[in-house]
């Protein structure tokens, strides 16, 4: 075994298992979170269930959580954040400030799983009324109203009638600079449509997309379970403008399928928002000297056959820190790096 620790930079799903894989492999490890708590975005933006299986998120997190409690290989740090580096792998000096003050902190490696954050939907333009409108949501917002054990209208606190999602809001647009599909939105809409009907089988619910992106399993799992079972109405179409009529909100646009405008009432809008690289994952990348990718996102050198190393040799990067992706792609890229960062610290002992 090494002498010095790996060091894990975020708590999240990524972290949680990144740090979990580099103790069974024998290593030390510290993983260091600035949040006073473990688990993540499904924490801390409080997420009802995991896409696309329905676990609850708050049980699941727990749970990759108690795998690493007792376990004398593994030091966590939360409340804490790194706020400097020297040196080079596998002899680096990191500097991590909480609220205890400053120290320094001698390790071989680090695997950075700072994650993403949301896009804001005001910040492109008021197209959508998220500011101005109540009842104009997200998809964090509607999952956190899910959490709590159903799902009402925001202005009246009543049961919604008509409720519909807007897909690829802040990303797929060239405009704004989000040249990207953000992979998961078109499936937690469908799981938070089917949760919604669950709640209010009363309700209307409709989802208008460019086209829907389930790939894999998700397909099946809850794309087709949205539609046949639970009878949500999928419109392609394009969205132009939300606006306000009475005590409703007037979606507007146009139904590409049937090539006509529409213009129809809804109690709930939900916007589907996607990813961004998060403020911690472009901290990181200074603080590392790591290269940005196009899109922000931290760059590998790999390519698809290597997605977590970087191009500072030790160092390492995992889930959404590197890209859009969803919890099965930061939990296996999480162990991929793991496996990278130990394997690199084991060929360094055999010369």
């Amino acid at each position: 075994m090494s002498d010095q620790p790996v060091l894990v930079v975020g708590g999240g799903p990524a972290g949680l298992e990144a740090a979990r894989s580099v103790a069974d492999l024998g290593e030390k490890v510290i993983l260091v979170e600035k949040a006073d708590v473990l688990g993540g975005n499904p924490i801390l933006a409080s997420y009802a269930a995991l896409t696309p299986d329905m676990e609850n998120a708050e049980e699941a997190m727990q749970r990759m959580i108690d795998a690493l409690a007792g376990d004398d290989l593994v030091t966590i740090r939360t409340g804490s954040t790194v706020v400097g580096a020297e040196g080079s792998a596998p002899d680096l000096k990191v500097k991590i400030a909480g609220a205890a003050g400053e120290e320094t902190l001698d390790v071989s490696t680090a695997i950075i799983c700072t994650g993403f954050q949301h896009f804001d939907p005001g910040r492109e333009t008021q197209m959508y009324g998220y500011y101005e409108y109540d009842d104009v949501i997200t998809l964090v917002d509607a999952e956190r109203m899910l959490k709590a054990g159903g799902f009402k209208r925001p202005s009246t606190g009543e049961d919604p009638k008509r409720v519909c999602f807007i897909q690829c809001v802040g990303s797929r647009d060239r405009q704004i600079g989000n040249q990207w599909c953000s992979k998961v939105c078109c499936g937690i809409a469908c799981k938070e449509a089917i949760e919604i009907r669950d709640f209010l089988p009363d309700c209307k619910v409709f989802v208008f997309y460019i086209d829907m992106r389930m790939y894999g399993f998700w397909e099946d799992q809850i794309y087709w379970k949205a539609q046949e079972e639970k009878k949500v109405n999928f419109i392609r179409g394009i969205v132009t403008e939300i606006t306000k009529r009475g005590d409703t909100v007037v979606v507007k646009g146009e139904d590409t399928t049937m090539g006509r405008p529409v213009e129809v009432p809804m109690d709930v809008v939900v916007l589907s928002v996607g990813m961004e690289p998060s403020e911690g994952t472009l901290e990181m990348a200074k603080i590392f000297d790591l290269p940005l990718e196009s899109h922000g996102f931290i760059e590998t050198v790999g390519g698809p056959l290597n997605t977590v190393c970087t191009a500072r040799e030790g160092i390492f990067a995992a889930g959404a820190a590197v890209g859009p992706a969803d919890l099965e792609d930061s939990i296996s890229m999480a162990g991929a790096a793991a496996m990278k960062a130990v394997g690199y610290l084991r060929r360094l002992a055999r010369t």
